[in-house]
């Protein structure tokens, strides 16, 4: 177990590791296989030399490749007002649909432990770096992949500050050092299913699509429901695995071309078992981590019962057949099971530019004694109020766009180039300066001719209300949304409320942001 006097704070915000723990945690290891190197030498020395294939393995435990019980991630929960904890990043072993990995990880696993807590409390995190050394230097072009073991903290969807050690994405958190993360929900923050990831420009596609990203619950939502609240919550956090020849992800072109996707996952599970009884109602808090892509959900004579997006509660619950989800959204659905049986939970085939990885994701298996639960007929009232036109205090445009080879499919990732209004991301630069108090509406455009986006901004959510010149009936709140090439077109409003500071807009499609697809916005107080 580390000592708390392992850890010594630096002049960067940083920790640096001590002596001790580098002897405990790298040398004394060295000096163990050193010495284990010596034992064999003299063992060939003596005509002992095993040779058989396991020598100096430690053989895995097997591990079935699918159709194994639903597992969900480690709870950790606030208390007295905070919730503290350590995440340590490092390399490590994961077992997957009968593959074994070698990748980057939050705690050893995949995803990390789900964070529980409430609004008006804190996240104080202490974020130990643990990974080797980068091997490559900054390179002139930032929007190339680089220094894949720098890391930093994202509190996806919070609306809370973004300077500071708190939800500040322009931190860069070097390897052998810990680091200070503390993040305050203002009392009145939306309650839902949230989440964190790496974004660190050069790094986050790389370690996102390794397995570093976990949920993040803020509690409370739907408590005077009494369906709701009767109902099992399940974490289902879905991943695209990707990996190389050796079983490990250390270069870009694991990930790109768009369609290297290996298959999918939920919560490290190929193709795992939920169980549920005729009858009964589960709440399944669906966060879509993917590092690239869209899904098209699809559950085997199944109706989805949608009662809240991106973390805030809708008005009314909202049927549906297929979900479609984005990169970095989140759904709570309300799932009915029907007669006894198997049902697949698909990714169905969905033309995104590319085609979205399609797939068996789980199998609910629905068997015992029936059980008479029902479905709410009706929901409170949302907690953010509709922004009228009579609100706004400014209006903007901001396009997204990208170049590619003629080969398209056979262009290598070098040859692309993604934009927002004509430039690649410079954290020197700031791209949009909003006053502290506006309420704005902004159109966002894809002049894409190939792929679509997933537009994202950081500490606000927006209300959607037109999508491709056509109005939303009832106006939908979201901090992410799908944007369609050639020329789809979304408009939403924003109130900039709060908080002042730098954060960013991008495309979730993280492929497309670690190429470019970035800008920063500022938010100012006069």
């Amino acid at each position: 177990m580390r000592k708390p006097t392992d850890i010594a704070p630096d002049a960067t915000g940083g920790m640096r590791l001590s002596r001790r723990q580098l002897l405990d945690g790298g040398f004394g290891i060295g000096a163990v296989l050193l010495t284990a190197g010596s034992v064999r030498a003299a063992d060939h020395l003596h005509g002992n030399m095993d040779m058989s294939p396991t020598m100096g393995m430690v053989p895995d435990k097997p591990v079935p490749a699918m159709d194994q019980p639903l597992v969900e991630p480690e709870v950790r929960k606030s208390a007295n007002g905070v919730l503290s904890t350590t995440l340590r990043t490092a390399y490590g072993y994961r077992q997957i649909g009968g593959v074994r990995l070698y990748v980057r990880s939050y705690e050893g696993g995949s995803p990390g432990p789900t964070l529980r807590m409430k609004p008006g409390e804190t996240l104080r995190i202490k974020m130990i770096n643990d990974l080797p050394p980068n091997r490559d230097q900054l390179p002139a072009d930032i929007s190339r992949p680089h220094q894949f073991n720098n890391t930093n903290f994202h509190f996806h969807g919070a609306h809370a500050s973004p300077s500071g050690i708190a939800d500040n994405v322009m931190r860069s958190m070097a390897p052998g050092r810990a680091y200070e993360i503390e993040i305050k929900l203002p009392a009145d923050h939306t309650r839902g299913t949230y989440w964190y990831h790496p974004h660190h420009h050069g790094s986050a596609d790389i370690q996102m699509s390794s397995g570093m990203v976990g949920a993040i619950v803020i509690e409370g939502d739907f408590a005077d429901v009494p369906e709701i609240s009767a109902a099992r919550e399940r974490m289902l956090i879905l991943t695209q695995v990707v990996y190389d020849a050796h079983g490990m992800i250390e270069n870009f072109e694991t990930l790109f071309p768009e369609t290297a996707t290996r298959f999918l996952a939920i919560n490290g599970q190929r193709r795992p078992v939920i169980e549920m009884r005729p009858g009964e109602v589960q709440r399944w808090r669906i966060l879509n981590a993917a590092y690239q892509d869209d899904m098209l959900l699809d559950l085997e004579k199944h109706d989805l019962h949608a009662v809240a997006y991106d973390g805030i509660q809708l008005g009314a619950v909202q049927r549906l057949k297929q979900l479609l989800i984005a990169p970095g959204q989140r759904a709570d659905l309300l799932v009915q099971a029907g007669p006894a049986g198997t049902y697949a939970l698909n990714a169905a085939p969905y033309d995104q530019g590319h085609p979205s990885p399609v797939g068996e994701l789980a199998r609910l298996v629905v068997s015992g004694a029936p059980t008479d639960m029902k479905l709410p007929r009706a929901l409170p009232r949302p907690p953010l109020e509709s922004i009228k036109e009579t609100e706004i205090t400014n209006r903007r445009t901001v396009t997204f766009s990208a170049t590619a080879p003629e080969a398209d499919a056979a262009g290598h990732w070098q040859e692309f180039n993604f934009f927002i209004d004509g430039k690649k991301f410079d954290p020197g630069r700031i791209d949009q300066r909003v006053k502290l108090g506006a309420v704005e509406e902004w159109t966002i455009v894809n002049t894409h001719e190939h792929d679509d986006h997933v537009f994202h901004i950081h500490t606000n959510p927006f209300q959607i209300v037109s999508v491709n010149g056509k109005a939303l009936a009832v106006p939908e709140w979201r901090d992410s949304v799908i944007v369609e090439r050639k020329g789809g077109k979304v408009v939403f409003r924003s109130r900039f409320l709060d908080y002042t500071g730098i954060y960013m807009v991008h495309c979730h499609m993280m492929n497309h942001e670690e190429m470019g697809m970035m800008q920063t916005v500022e938010v100012y107080k006069e």
